[in-house]
């Protein structure tokens, strides 16, 4: 349905696009990701016939947009980041002139009730754009994109200003229309890329550097064989016996979740699932799993790989290593450590009550010199009045 070849775009010197290739099919909903200047806009700028690529090809539903550049459009839907409104317009009137522009041959009174139906703004058809709300707006926009039904849909940022429970109704409506359309939808809110696409692009420094689904991206990319389980249990035992496992490389007790109630991070060898000889541990030592699941990265640690290459992952494996290093080489049971911490407090307080008793045993020796010295004062000038009397 939407077919990319070879795509390259210059801006002078710039290589903005550099030879990517890729593939959407009919019912598929595409994520389009990448970071700020990487190439992402352009390419979607050439797809929807707003700008000429300086080479390759851009083909909608079998037709070459450089050549053909009406026919292909006529496939398209498109949803810019800011949606094209005409805010003087009442929303009956924005849609209907739509209508016209595209020259859709649908039956227009049913298809627009229909559209609005379907993005929930049938009850703002009457009312000025420029009245509502920018949640309302975004809707406006999307349902322009829908006008015609084109079988291929370009959605920029589509749940822009909307709140959660109008961004839960636009997903949905987005994997509904992914089941008869093409969809490429780009978004900076990574969780609903992965919440709504079958397959995820990533594009960095004008190059496509992944293209797959989130599972098997993240399985790629993460070299991890860890399981997080919450284990009730005396931490020093969970965690030696843990340790002794066969295939068990590294376990970190870091997180305290309740009494006797910690979070394990164990990492085992790649072709080991210990799972099961966990739960056997830990049914025969009398302990409890409240929680197991797999340490799986989500698409941002992903995207952040990706793009970011070994400088974040260096970083990730430095702290890991740091983290793993520090608390196996400490291996203090957290009762020992809460003795430390009370005798460190004692000591403190301690060495504050020294400190009082030294500040007070100088105000009073100070006070004690003044009273003496004025004593010796007073003495003195009545041994004077005592003199003088007798002369």
């Amino acid at each position: 349905m939407i077919e990319v070849k070879n795509l390259v775009k210059h801006y002078g010197d710039k290589k903005a696009v550099n030879n990517i290739s890729f593939t959407v099919e009919k019912g598929e909903i595409l994520g389009f990701l990448g970071p700020n200047g990487a190439g992402k806009s352009t390419t979607m700028n050439i797809l929807t016939g707003y700008i000429s690529s300086t080479s390759g090809e851009a083909i909608i539903n079998g037709v070459d947009i450089m050549k053909n550049p009406i026919k292909a459009k006529s496939y398209i839907g498109y949803l810019p980041e800011i949606p094209p409104l005409y805010i003087d317009m009442t929303v009956e009137a924005y849609l209907d002139f739509v209508f016209d522009l595209k020259k859709c041959k649908l039956p227009r009174n049913a298809h627009i009730k229909e559209v609005c139906e379907l993005v929930k703004i049938t009850d703002v058809r009457k009312r000025i754009i420029k009245n509502l709300s920018k949640g309302y707006k975004q809707r406006v926009g999307l349902a322009q994109a829908l006008i015609g039904n084109p079988p291929v849909l370009i959605l920029d940022e589509p749940t822009v200003g909307l709140d959660p429970k109008q961004i839960i109704e636009i997903r949905t409506l987005i994997k509904k229309l992914g089941k008869t359309h093409t969809v490429i939808l780009s978004s900076h809110i990574l969780s609903e890329i992965q919440a709504v696409c079958d397959k995820i692009i990533i594009i960095n420094k004008g190059e496509v550097v992944a293209n797959d689904t989130a599972d098997n991206l993240t399985n790629n990319v993460s070299n991890d064989h860890k399981l997080i389980v919450r284990i009730e249990g005396p931490r020093e035992q969970v965690y030696k016996h843990i340790h002794a496992l066969d295939g068990v490389t590294s376990v970190i007790a870091d997180m305290n979740r309740g009494e006797n109630i910690y979070d394990y991070e164990i990492e085992a060898t790649p072709d080991l699932d210990i799972r099961r000889p966990l739960n056997t541990l830990v049914y025969e030592k009398g302990f409890n799993i409240l929680m197991m699941k797999p340490n799986d990265l989500t698409l941002e640690d992903v995207f952040l790989k990706i793009t970011m290459g070994e400088m974040v992952e260096d970083t990730f494996k430095t702290k890991d290593n740091k983290r793993t290093a520090v608390l196996n080489d400490l291996n203090i049971s957290f009762e020992n450590k809460k003795e430390e911490l009370k005798e460190d407090d004692n000591k403190k307080g301690k060495d504050e009550k020294a400190k009082k008793e030294a500040v007070i045993d100088d105000i009073l020796s100070d006070v004690e010199s003044k009273a003496k010295k004025s004593e010796k004062d007073v003495s003195s000038k009545n041994n004077k009045k005592s003199n003088g009397g007798k002369k």
